[in-house]
């Protein structure tokens, strides 16, 4: 009689977690956060009353392993966990905490935190990024939708008026959309203009109360206003945006570079394959790419769909218009 084989046991981690409270939370309504991280690692997760049993291969075990030791820490510092919080931290490699996330400037004061909540780059993308936004006084973010480019350099902009580092934030897009429409939109200049300005708006909000977001732009300590109201301005100690930017012109981002002033810092951000202007205009986006390659104390950032950190379906459509775009130049 032949002998049975006896199947080699599944490698496993097992985790033990006191707080079965915080245990409950960390696995989420109907399980959903141990099914995104078994997903997006290849292992399967058990759970047995406050134990975590992890089985799979060795680097999978581990960098689960890692990201629920780390969500459970940050549940007990009382902070949630959200599905964009995981995202990053599966994106940013193996056993990356909260935490870490916070601390990856640790010494070099790159902590973005606003009066809101604390912001922490998603992607190995966004945190060169971040980083550059402290170190160079001129940055570009350049990429597709929802990559976080002005989200980011929002972000940055509220952590560096809070810490003083600068008195004001001016926020400015090119108005294209409205073209000769603007003048047929009803009330003042501003009500005028607003709708074009929203995305800006929202990403303040995000970072601060709305009653300190009203007082700050009463006294002008934050401004948001048309790429047509730079000109004539030199910009002295602010954190300056520039968002849309492919959507100006050469004529219109050489005005606006040369705004800065002493004690600036200045962001571009921008998506090339989004440009609204009329047919045989050049972009002034693509024109500074060229033009101002390798000049010293500007850095070029650049984002694809694997940046990006909305729904997930939005990189996968970003994939599929690239794939087309390809294939017909081809």
């Amino acid at each position: 009689m032949t002998p049975s084989r006896r199947s080699a046991p599944v490698p496993e981690t097992v985790l033990e977690f006191p707080d079965n409270r915080l245990l409950i939370t960390l696995c989420g309504e109907y399980d959903r956060n141990l099914v995104k991280i078994e997903q997006d690692t290849g292992v399967n997760i058990r759970r047995r009353g406050n134990q975590l049993t992890v089985l799979g291969e060795p680097d999978g075990r581990e960098q689960a392993a890692g990201i629920l030791r780390a969500a459970y820490a940050r549940l007990e510092e009382g902070r949630d966990v959200s599905a964009g919080d995981l995202d990053g931290m599966l994106r940013l490699g193996p056993g990356t905490a909260p935490a870490d996330q916070m601390e990856m400037f640790s010494g070099e004061g790159f902590e973005l935190r606003t009066r809101k909540k604390p912001v922490a780059p998603r992607t190995a993308a966004q945190k060169a990024y971040v980083a550059n936004l402290f170190r160079h006084e001129l940055n570009f973010g350049i990429g597709p939708a929802g990559t976080g480019k002005t989200y980011l350099a929002v972000a940055a902009g509220v952590t560096m008026l809070i810490g003083g580092q600068v008195e004001r934030i001016i926020l400015s897009r090119p108005a294209v959309e409205a073209g000769e429409r603007l003048g047929f939109l009803p009330g003042d200049m501003k009500e005028k203009v607003d709708p074009y300005m929203q995305p800006l708006y929202d990403a303040l909000n995000d970072f601060l109360p709305s009653k300190q977001v009203e007082k700050l732009m009463l006294d002008k300590r934050i401004e948001i206003a048309p790429l047509a109201f730079m000109r004539g301005r030199t910009l002295s100690n602010a954190f300056v945006v520039l968002d849309e930017a492919q959507n100006a012109t050469t004529m219109q981002m050489k005005m606006f570079l040369t705004r800065l002033g002493e004690g600036s810092r200045m962001v571009i951000t921008g998506d090339r394959t989004q440009i609204d202007l009329p047919r045989g205009v050049q972009s002034g986006l693509r024109d500074a790419e060229r033009i101002l390659d390798g000049v010293k104390g500007i850095s070029f950032n650049y984002f694809t769909a694997s940046d990006v950190v909305r729904h997930p379906l939005v990189a996968r459509i970003i994939e599929a218009y690239d794939r087309d775009d390809e294939q017909h130049a081809g």
